[in-house]
């Protein structure tokens, strides 16, 4: 087998997997959940809160990123938790928040 056409192959199957979570990463209240989730587990309603995305669009944008398994989650009682679940997302949410959140944030853009 030729090794070029396998690396090529891969890189095409890594690119699909890269623009998919890019895509989901576009959507400015799924970043803002993932970023939020890149600090830690939260509760359904502690990113209602700090976010001030309100139900439906919370549950819609949630209902993305468990679909794409970005997120995973766990029931404690009436409680909902998430957290995040793919390396590769929280990788990324760190290289944005430290270039955008950051203290260089906003500096040469």
């Amino acid at each position: 087998m030729d090794t070029s056409t396998l690396d090529l192959e891969t890189m095409k199957a890594s690119a699909g997997r890269a623009c998919r979570l890019m895509k989901v990463l576009s959507n400015p209240d799924r970043l803002m959940l993932l970023c939020q989730l890149s600090l830690g587990e939260k509760r359904v309603g502690q990113l209602e809160e700090i976010l001030g995305i309100v139900q439906p669009t919370l549950s819609q944008q949630l209902t993305v990123l468990r679909d794409e398994e970005l997120v995973s989650t766990r029931r404690d009682g009436k409680n909902i938790y998430y957290q995040i679940a793919s390396p590769q997302a929280l990788a990324v949410m760190n290289v944005l928040f430290d270039q955008f959140c950051g203290p260089q944030a906003g500096e040469a853009v």
